[in-house]
């Protein structure tokens, strides 16, 4: 990412709704199906570690970064170590780890995501789960994704595919964010055509309040919603 994107995620993912959904997501993912709990969780991309310093702290966990000062603020904020590395060539043995998560990570443009997969693949130990958040549907590139250096944006069924073409299975996918996958698509194609600027930035705390409200009320929907800003998903190395 840009660098001045990096300081915007520190000051932002504690309080800005989409960062705590996006945790919730993950901690609700790592909860449904934990792997195997007495082995490390790998968050592979960390950033500033604010997922990381979520992980509960009765189950071992590693951050890795590629970004340094960020790889420093990540150890800082989370209490974790935090490795410097890609994860295009992952700096750890084979079957390390009982988790690995990747969220918002294998759209990135300095990703190889078979490559990025295949060493994931390689430290998990068998049965271990993978835990996969994507930006959903290339149709909703905007300039959110040239300023974090996404280049690809994956629906439900190429997240699925692209996971079994490196040798996972796939336990649960699942698209989130979808209530507000309309304000999503005004906000990023026809308001911030020309701001140049990511969406990562603080709210007015009313409006933070009602956009985490909307999340929190589509989390507990008893049904999956078709479509999102989102894919979500769990897979199992064999």
């Amino acid at each position: 990412m840009e660098p001045d994107e990096y300081i915007r995620m520190d000051e932002a993912e504690a309080r800005m709704w989409w960062y705590r959904a996006l945790h919730t997501r993950l901690l609700d993912a790592l909860a449904e199906r934990p792997g195997a709990p007495a082995w490390p969780v790998l968050d592979a991309g960390c950033g500033t570690g604010g997922f990381l310093a979520r992980i509960d702290p009765s189950r071992t966990a590693i951050g890795l970064e590629w970004h340094a000062p960020a790889a420093t603020i990540a150890a800082a904020k989370s209490g974790r170590p935090v490795a410097r590395g890609s994860i295009n060539d992952l700096p750890f043995g084979a079957e390390t780890f009982g988790t690995v998560i990747a969220a918002d990570v294998l759209c990135h443009a300095a990703v190889e995501p078979a490559r990025a997969l295949g060493e994931i693949k390689r430290v998990l130990r068998p049965g271990g789960r993978l835990i996969v958040n994507m930006p959903a549907f290339s149709s909703l590139m905007s300039v959110h994704d040239a300023q974090v250096h996404n280049v690809r944006r994956m629906n439900a069924g190429e997240t699925r595919a692209m996971l079994e073409a490196a040798g996972f299975r796939v336990i649960a996918i699942r698209y989130w964010n979808g209530l507000l996958l309309p304000l999503m698509i005004v906000r990023r194609k026809i308001l911030a055509r020309s701001s140049g600027r990511s969406d990562v930035a603080a709210f007015p705390p009313w409006l933070d309040r009602m956009l985490h409200g909307m999340t929190e009320i589509e989390r507990h929907l008893p049904f999956p919603l078709p479509a999102g800003g989102s894919v979500l998903a769990i897979s199992e190395r064999p």
